[in-house]
């Protein structure tokens, strides 16, 4: 069983600043690409920002420059640290992870799995 964690989210105002924490924990072999993606009502799940293990990284137009991904492979974490936020930055964030779990002596099976959402708001 693997379950990733969110935390971080809240509410601030145009200009500010979070940091949006996720922890994968469970059966895991290994951990590839981790990432963040956001989504407002009625609208798709969109890629904000991703990560591979190495470290590679890979960003949303509209976030370049503000947002920085980075993850702590020993403790399977991934971070999103958020700046300069505006209203538009308003949404519910999801964690994503590739993980590797094994399921047998000589067998592995690889899945997305997914964080249970933590809201971010920015308002005056």
């Amino acid at each position: 069983q693997v379950q990733l964690v969110e935390s971080g989210g809240g509410l601030v105002q145009p200009g500010g600043s979070l940091r949006l924490s996720c922890a994968a924990s469970g059966s895991i072999f290994s951990i590839n690409a981790m990432g963040w993606y956001r989504q407002a009502p009625g609208k798709q799940r969109e890629l904000v920002a991703a990560i591979t293990r190495g470290g590679s990284t890979d960003y949303a137009d509209s976030v370049k420059g503000r947002f920085t991904i980075s993850r702590d492979n020993a403790k399977n974490t991934v971070y999103l640290q958020m700046n300069s936020l505006n209203p538009e930055d308003t949404d519910v964030y999801y964690c994503n992870a590739v993980i590797n779990t094994r399921t047998g002596k000589w067998s592995m099976t690889e899945k997305d799995y997914w964080g249970q959402g933590t809201q971010v708001t920015v308002s005056s």
